[in-house]
């Protein structure tokens, strides 16, 4: 894969996860607040505003998962209407969200099937709904566009049964046929996003009446209406209307435009360069049928911030003071605390406390390729283990808040019960993957053939280890050199390295370490052990095992546990035998959950999720598949 620059969405697509932004300094010095831009004219971007291009966020590509396909749109087969020209009508600023975050995807691109074009994370997740959403912070499903969803005792079969009164934005009813179309799309496009799972998995999709679809699975699937029917983060299908696509002749290259009919709360009204704006349906099915409340937020802006990920912050941060915006993409801790002491009324998940974020779903790990010379070996692997202190880590990164782990997998409340289990327990009292001991490290590497240099580095054949991680600087400009100077303390040749290429790299097995996430597990440990038997396309790390992990033994545990609900005490077993390969192997270096830092403005909108406040149980990153559940649940200040 060649490539100078990564955008967000192909980030995204490519495996990345929790957006980022980054700047460790303090914002400008604090400005008198002033009026924020009229909702009805485009608020002025940042000032230091480029063509967004660039660096790394969140990721959504691992299977059972799949992530959003890139953005760069062909030429639909109807131009988008361009609803920048019409005028708006007024609404007042109590009313009006202003939220900042980089647009960039094809004006008027709505339609989830436009591939390449589409992505949900610049607003249009206002629009389109699933039959199931997951409050991953109450571990429970959300039935939305269907009233429940039953597996069969063998999970070969799902019966979904729909919501009488759901209704497409155009009046007409939400039908299983808009259930069986979209699945059957998923089942023969190779272009969308699910295709591989739904070619895996299903063998059929019926509609028994109006309100009852049926999927009939080749093998048993316990975790496919999680991972596929249901929105969270930034995976799992919306559902889409049978009326609308069935008469495209390509369903890819149709734009959709402003008047796409949808199911969401929200209507796109205008889209320029500078801006989004969505105004709220009055006949939303939901807030009509008591599903949801009616919102109090009548319109948002979506204000185009630009630039690179990670870039203009300052900027955005001092908007926020102002109280131009209510939101942003999520900042570092330096920042959102600066932000949070110039302006009294802006919050955070955790108040004016650090760790000032909520647990995202990737936490981050040193990866290497095992494949090659010298992570190949074992006990090179354990010698960098062993040089990791998280306890300065926690200390020095998040002011003393407790975000290290030795997990690969975010402690979501269904996998906080996993490690807690006795045999996760077990594991990890035998291997102890949080220990920092440079003593036992140096002996491993002397074990391993190297001895060191006059410089007081490791060296084997005259050359050093090369220790240089690579990583993002807009989101790990933080941590990456906390952990470089830890391990240039232990022996090791350790730079930091911000590259353009970082992530090619990576994807491609060049020597080095690599500081990336885990988008994979959220309710059990499932896919984060699916990812490590995946093998190599070509040349590029297969669904992101980017240590190229290969354990027969490894993979033939992961097979048995596939079929089974992990509410099976077998499963929690063998779950617990494949991470014990994981700690004994050091298939990665497990460092740190994953945090969301955004800043929440309460001058116009209250009741933002919070530590506090959980609301409605999802994470609260306006970006997300679960976005319109964040908004909707915002209440006016006054």
């Amino acid at each position: 894969m060649k490539a100078n620059k990564l955008t967000r969405r192909k980030l995204i697509q490519l495996g990345l996860l929790g957006g980022g932004a980054a700047a460790l300094a303090a914002c400008a010095a604090p400005a008198t607040p002033t009026a924020a831009p009229k909702p009805t004219e485009a608020p002025k971007p940042a000032a230091t505003a480029v063509p967004p291009t660039a660096a790394p966020p969140p990721p959504t590509a691992v299977p059972p998962t799949a992530a959003p396909k890139p953005t760069e749109a062909p030429k639909p087969t109807e131009a988008p209407k361009p609803a920048a020209d019409a005028p708006l009508k007024p609404v007042d600023r109590k009313q009006t969200l202003i939220l900042g975050w980089s647009i960039s995807s094809p004006v008027g691109t709505t339609n989830p099937w436009a591939s390449p074009g589409y992505t949900h994370q610049e607003g249009n997740a206002m629009m389109w709904e699933p039959l199931f959403y997951f409050k991953i912070f109450e571990d429970k499903e959300a039935p939305w566009l269907a009233e429940s969803g039953e597996y069969n005792k063998d999970f070969t079969e799902l019966t979904v049964k729909l919501r009488k009164d759901a209704k497409w934005s155009d009046g007409k009813p939400v039908t299983a046929a808009d259930v069986v179309f979209t699945a059957k799309g998923q089942m023969t496009n190779d272009k969308l996003n699910y295709n591989a799972e739904f070619k895996e998995f299903v063998k059929d999709v019926v509609a028994k009446d109006d309100l009852t679809a049926v999927f009939t699975f080749n093998k048993p699937a316990p975790r496919f209406k999680f991972e596929v029917l249901s929105l969270k983060f930034d995976t799992g299908i919306p559902i889409v209307p049978a009326h609308v696509l069935s008469a495209q002749k390509d369903v890819n290259a149709f734009a959709g435009g402003n008047d796409m009919p949808h199911s969401g709360p929200y209507n796109l009204v205008q889209w320029t360069k500078e801006q989004k704006v969505y105004d709220l349906n009055p006949d939303w099915w939901a807030a009509k049928t008591g599903v949801a409340k009616v919102p109090d937020v009548k319109r948002i802006v979506m204000v185009n911030i630009g630039g690179q990920i990670g870039g203009n912050m300052e900027t955005v941060a001092q908007r926020i003071v102002n109280n131009e915006m209510d939101a942003s993409l999520d900042m570092r801790d330096a920042l959102i605390d600066s932000i949070i002491k110039k302006n009294p009324k802006v919050t955070s998940h955790t108040a004016d406390k650090a760790p000032h974020g909520y647990l995202d779903w990737w936490p981050n790990s040193l990866w290497m390729n095992h494949q090659a010379e010298p992570y190949n070996d074992v006990r090179v692997r354990k010698a960098l283990a062993l040089a990791v202190n998280r306890d300065q880590i926690d200390e020095v990164v998040y002011s003393g808040a407790k975000i290290s782990t030795v997990y690969p997998f975010p402690l979501y409340p269904g996998l906080a019960a996993f490690a807690n289990s006795d045999g996760m327990k077990a594991n990890i009292q035998k291997y102890n993957p949080r220990k920092f001991d440079l003593t036992e490290s140096g002996k491993l590497m002397t074990e391993a053939g190297w001895a060191k240099n006059a410089k007081g580095l490791w060296e084997k054949g005259g050359k050093t280890l090369d220790a240089t991680v690579k990583g993002f600087e807009g989101i790990h400009s933080d941590i990456v050199p906390v952990v470089v100077e830890q391990l240039k303390k232990a022996g090791f040749d350790a730079k930091i390295d911000f590259g353009p290429e970082a992530y090619n790299d990576m994807a491609a097995g060049k020597p080095g370490l690599y500081m990336f996430g885990h988008g994979a597990s959220l309710k059990d440990p499932y896919a984060v052990l699916f990812l490590f038997t995946k093998k190599p396309s070509g040349n590029s790390a297969g669904a992101n095992n980017f240590s190229r992990y290969n354990n027969p033994e490894f993979d033939k545990i992961v097979t048995q546990m596939g079929p089974m609900d992990a509410s099976d005490p077998k499963f929690t077993q063998l779950a617990a035998q494949a991470f014990d390969i994981y700690y004994k192997d050091v298939i990665d270096i497990p460092l740190i959950q994953w945090l969301h830092r955004i800043p929440y403005n309460q001058t116009y909108w209250t009741n933002w999720p919070t530590a506090a406040n959980l609301g409605p149980g999802v994470n609260g990153a306006f970006w997300a598949h679960t976005g319109a559940l964040v908004v909707a649940n915002l209440k006016a200040a006054s």
